[in-house]
């Protein structure tokens, strides 16, 4: 019975945490630092609202790399204190851009209203779209040890086989800014897409379709921000 009331004990805060994270910004969730292990439980739905309706779906695979339980103890105190700044520094940054923390996880959007967009049919960087994307290079530079994964989705107009190859294009195109035109490792980058297979709004309403064309950015701690935190925990 002990058991049995334990997980169910868990599962209520799973789903609590799931309603709570998909509605608040990361300014409001400054004390994710110190929430603990137990939250990783919910992190493929929370990821799955807000990235899209089919994690893990599409795309070359690589959204595995931000799901998983976070750090727990004194070292996930310190790793979720320096996301918690990384996350602050974006928004200060980029008023513009909807920031969400997850975990151990920062989720950035852009949608056409936000500073990363694209002319229809086209997946080149913009003039306007590379200013929002030289300040966000900025803070990845700042805060280096992390990895990160561009996300590219599409409204439902068109041909579906034709969206997801545009989505993809789009992410690949972010991703290549980065590791190009500002200099930025390789190794710190993936790239996802899924076409118009995961709306976050209704296609029937030109607002709804806007919020459709987007474009998320999710960066997660590396290895070395996790093995640095479990030093430092330890007094090393």
């Amino acid at each position: 019975m002990k058991n049995i009331i334990k997980q169910l004990t868990v599962i209520t805060l799973a789903l609590t945490l799931v309603v709570s994270f998909t509605s608040c910004e990361a300014t409001k969730n400054a004390n994710n630092k110190q929430k603990g292990a137990v939250i990783g439980t919910a992190s493929g739905a929370v990821l799955g609202a807000i990235l899209g309706n089919n994690l893990g779906k599409g795309g070359n695979g690589a959204m595995g790399a931000v799901i998983g339980g976070v750090v727990g103890g004194a070292a996930g105190i310190l790793i979720g204190d320096k996301m918690d700044k990384n996350a602050q520094k974006i928004e200060e940054e980029i008023p513009g851009a909807k920031v969400e923390r997850v975990d151990d996880t920062i989720i950035v959007t852009f949608d056409e209203n936000s500073g990363v967009n694209f002319d229809t049919n086209k997946y080149n960087i913009n003039e306007s779209s590379r200013a929002t994307l030289d300040k966000l290079a900025a803070v990845l530079i700042e805060f280096a040890d992390t990895n990160v994964l561009v996300v590219g989705h599409t409204d439902s107009v068109g041909a579906e086989e034709y969206n997801m190859t545009l989505s993809k294009n789009r992410a690949q195109a972010v991703t290549n800014y980065f590791t190009g035109a500002k200099g930025l490792s390789h190794g710190r980058f993936n790239s996802n897409w899924f076409g118009e297979s995961s709306p976050i709004a209704t296609n029937e309403t030109a607002e709804g379709r806007l919020q459709n064309r987007r474009v998320n950015v999710v960066i997660v701690p590396n290895d070395k921000m996790e093995q640095d935190a479990e030093k430092e925990a330890k007094g090393n």
